[in-house]
């Protein structure tokens, strides 16, 4: 197995790509309340009903309608454009984000806050697939196409890191309906400063081109479809840590400890995807994907057994330490795996499986965490991360993209496919 031997383009030239800070700057402002919205909700919810099963089920719903619909507004993103499909769904968030907080505040019952969590989590923008698919327009077939998957994916992770950081802090320090009401706020300012950018948005399909390839749309391809089961249990280490994290230290009486021991964890994965994107990999993907799945299923396995703030934070680094290369190394094989003008669509897939994990996860950790002991919850990540890998293990031979290729001759009257990378 080949190691590295060179650095691809750096990030500095990466940054310098004409008109990239154009979308970058609002689309990292509109990418936020996609990490705030999950723990604004749980903490909220459990503050006016004082039960984490319930904070966790009222997340699952937004997190379950997310994923479900995430995948049709790319598909519409790749056929109208982004803008047609921002607008309207940043203004159906905000609403939606604002009539939740108000029904929570009110005491409503839980069947009204589900009602309520459905539209939420439907209508939140898939503002970092549609960062990813406007580099792509940019780069195409560029060096730097590499640089800005791994770019993209530190960029999720510092949202990781502010997001839970900054409605935790929110919630704590002002009011518990803070966090979600600041995340209406950035959604409806981030969002429209986004679809604004028209001129960097990837062009509508055409009808007829859509026809020839509606054969090979994303969730057709064998890869994508084992990519999603992977994020799925991504998203249980998400969703997982949340609800684990934050019954832990209001266990210990110290509930401002959550966002530094959540931002510790998605420190790790920034890291990690900082180092992952400044290497030329030679080993191939699917194998990279694999060892990086490994490593974070063996490091999940111990976040129950931790009792000490100390220990906790420093394994769940290294879990986050696992997270960004399996990230990364999953939405290059999309680039491979995908026809361009399905990888919008492929893009919301893998998003939405991540918050499908999430949401799965916040409701059983909530679920573990009310019935069991304190802690219970980090049995999640373990368990989702590991199925997800006797998955990826048994079916990773679908992650080998096909041949494109071209026939090259070996001799008089020999000839051999050569794959075109």
């Amino acid at each position: 197995m080949a190691s590295t031997v060179t650095s691809r383009p750096g990030y500095g030239q990466l940054l310098r790509t004409r008109g990239a800070w154009t979308f970058l700057l609002p689309g990292f402002a509109a990418r936020q309340p996609f990490a705030m919205l999950t723990i604004s909700i749980v903490l909220l919810v459990q503050h006016t009903t004082g039960s984490y099963g319930a904070a966790g089920a009222v997340s699952a719903v937004t997190g379950v309608s997310m994923a479900v619909f995430a995948p049709f507004t790319g598909k519409l993103a790749d056929r109208y454009g982004q803008r047609a499909v921002l607008v309207p769904g940043v203004l159906i968030h905000t609403v939606s984000v604002l009539s939740l907080t108000l029904l929570a505040l009110s005491d409503a019952p839980l069947w009204a806050l589900f009602v309520a969590a459905v539209p939420t989590g439907a209508s939140q923008p898939q503002i970092s697939p549609m960062v990813r698919a406007r580099w792509g327009v940019k780069l195409q077939d560029s060096p730097l196409a590499g640089t800005a998957a791994a770019f993209e994916s530190v960029t999720d992770e510092l949202t990781f890191i502010l997001g839970p950081l900054f409605a935790t802090a929110l919630c704590t320090t002002i009011d518990p309906s803070a966090g979600l009401f600041t995340e209406a706020g950035l959604t409806l300012i981030g969002g429209l400063l986004f679809a604004a950018q028209k001129s960097t948005q990837p062009k509508p399909a055409p009808r007829d081109e859509h026809a020839r390839v509606e054969h090979v749309s994303a969730l057709r391809v064998p890869g994508v479809r084992v990519l999603i089961v992977t994020f799925l249990g991504i998203g249980a280490v998400f969703g997982g840590m949340q609800v684990a994290l934050a019954a832990f230290t209001e266990s210990i009486g110290e509930p401002g400890l959550n966002g530094v021991l959540y931002g510790t964890f998605a420190a790790g994965n920034m890291l990690s995807g900082l180092v992952c994107g400044a290497i030329a990999w030679k080993i191939a993907p699917q194998r990279r994907l694999v060892v990086a799945y490994a490593g974070l299923t063996l490091m999940a396995s111990g976040l129950w057994a931790m009792h000490s703030v100390v220990l906790l934070a420093g394994l769940g680094l290294l879990v986050g330490v696992c997270i960004a290369p399996a990230l990364i190394t999953g939405y290059t094989l999309v680039d491979k795996l995908v026809p361009p003008t399905g990888r919008t669509e492929a893009f919301t897939w893998l998003t939405g499986a991540v918050a499908l994990g999430q949401a799965a996860a916040v409701t059983v950790a909530g679920q573990l965490e009310d019935r069991l002991w304190d802690g219970a919850g980090f049995l999640v990540p373990l368990g989702g991360t590991a199925l997800a890998l006797v998955v990826l293990l048994t079916l990773r031979s679908r992650l080998v993209p096909r041949s494109t290729g071209r026939t090259v001759a070996r001799g008089v009257g020999h000839r051999e496919p050569v794959t075109v990378d």
